[in-house]
């Protein structure tokens, strides 16, 4: 792509997310159009979207219904005074999503977006022990590798290192454990590296004193360290280690909700129901911000009384459950149920899955994992080693966009998330790009067969 004088100035005058300018400049990519399956940059060149934007655009780029119920909102009201009122609207979409979630939670606070969400679950979960009479439970355990958002607590309770030295000191009162996959090698099986990453947590819990740990906040699949899956039981642990220790489980859902996983949450994928979600991402197929949190009716109960008890929930947004963004919500929704997706997403995601496993011929794949349409790559220089193969990685994000298309890769894994619309010939098209753009790079790094 040739950049223009006024492109080129004006991506001086701002930020790339997690990325150098300067070396965005030597291979821009600047978008013009979106549709369905695809985008189109300023050249009129296209692009197969593999991951929904960055997991975003669950039914697809403008989509009709969606883009329709925002059209029909904008000639009613596109704004309410948070401070004095709520929009009906709003209230149709706080009905629509808890008739959704896991059974319990029915509790729902809009957001403009996952950290919102996150920022609110943590606050929320605080104050709920505080006026509950346990004030000293304020701690938070999660993972490393875990990313939950870019806000402050939401980043202090995120595992990714570089994405947090240089903003620290962090706050106080969040811990992490490791992630099941940062142990497997040590272990003979998976099902025994699950059981004792996931004691890890009650082990930190006791040693911290129950008495002072508020929640644990995990993501059901783990998008930054590379789509980390653990085993249902992993997680029927951590549900009963927070019964036994009075802690509240909270699911980072942002990436994983709205139909992915097989299911709307992934929480019942699993089998496993926390006391709150936090949502963002794909609720509003990427047509306006949208987020929320989810909590657990009793929880819900204890922020209501008399004005002068002042146990309300001490929190709000100015966008925050937005007519606009709360009538494209009710729409993806509705499209997910009345269509079924969640079953289309478990049949198409066994399908994509025994396609990328065919990418293990080329010997420098050692795992394909997740849930539903949400899947993950692992690159190795060698499957007998699995020694990260980053050099590839790098290669494949110049490749893929050469070809067309775009992934999510870090580098030493690449994930997929195709939106809900797609169908076994996209999923071909897709595959055929990554196989392409694979083979590409492996002859850069001088691995071609």
């Amino acid at each position: 792509m040739t950049l223009s004088p006024r492109h080129a100035r004006l991506l001086r005058q701002t930020f790339m997310d997690y990325q150098q300018t300067s070396e965005f400049l030597e291979r821009p990519l600047i978008l013009a159009k979106a549709e369905g399956l695809y985008y189109w940059d300023i050249d009129g060149r296209r692009y197969f979207d593999a991951i929904g934007g960055i997991f975003v655009a669950s039914l697809g780029h403008r989509h009709p219904r969606v883009v329709e119920a925002v059209r029909r909102q904008l000639d009613v009201m596109t704004f309410v005074p948070p401070m004095h009122g709520v929009a009906d609207v709003t209230l149709e979409f706080v009905d629509k999503l808890a008739g959704v979630a896991p059974e319990g939670l029915c509790f729902v606070k809009p957001y403009s977006g996952g950290s919102e969400s996150v920022e609110s679950a943590l606050k929320f979960v605080r104050q709920y022990y505080k006026q509950t009479g346990r004030p000293e439970k304020y701690k938070f355990v999660s993972r490393y590798h875990g990313y939950h958002g870019s806000t402050f607590g939401a980043m202090a309770a995120s595992g990714t290192g570089r994405r947090k030295t240089k903003f620290e000191p962090q706050m106080a009162g969040f811990l992490k454990v490791l992630p099941p996959t940062a142990l497997r090698d040590r272990f003979a099986s998976w099902d025994e590296c699950n059981r004792f990453a996931a004691q890890m947590f009650d082990d930190v819990i006791v040693h911290e004193d129950p008495r002072t740990v508020a929640g644990i906040i995990v993501e059901p699949v783990g998008n930054t360290g590379g789509i980390i899956t653990p085993t249902d039981e992993y997680f029927q642990m951590l549900r009963d280690i927070c019964d036994r220790h009075d802690v509240a489980l909270i699911f980072d859902e942002i990436i994983t909700g709205y139909g992915k996983t097989g299911s709307m949450f992934a929480a019942q994928t699993y089998g496993v129901t926390p006391d709150v979600i936090c949502g963002g991402k794909g609720l509003s197929s990427g047509v306006l911000p949208l987020g929320a949190m989810i909590a657990r009716r009793e929880l819900g109960d204890a922020f209501f009384g008399p004005a002068e008890a002042e146990i309300q929930f001490a929190h709000g947004n100015t966008f925050a459950g937005n007519p606009l963004a709360c009538a494209a919500g009710i729409a993806v929704l509705d499209e997910i149920v009345e269509r079924d997706l969640c079953a289309k997403a478990r049949r198409l995601g066994q399908y994509l899955r025994n396609r990328l496993e065919g990418l293990k011929q080329y010997g420098v794949v050692r795992e394909v994992r997740g849930k539903g349409i949400l899947l993950g790559v692992e690159l190795v220089k060698d499957t007998t080693t699995n020694e990260p193969f980053a050099e590839l990685g790098r290669a494949l994000k110049r490749t893929a966009l050469d070809n067309g298309l775009i992934l999510r890769i870090d580098p030493t894994w690449f994930a997929v998330a195709p939106a809900l619309i797609a169908e076994e010939s996209d999923l071909d098209e897709m595959v055929a790009l990554i196989d392409k753009s694979l083979k590409q790079a492996l002859d850069q790094v001088g691995r071609g067969r």
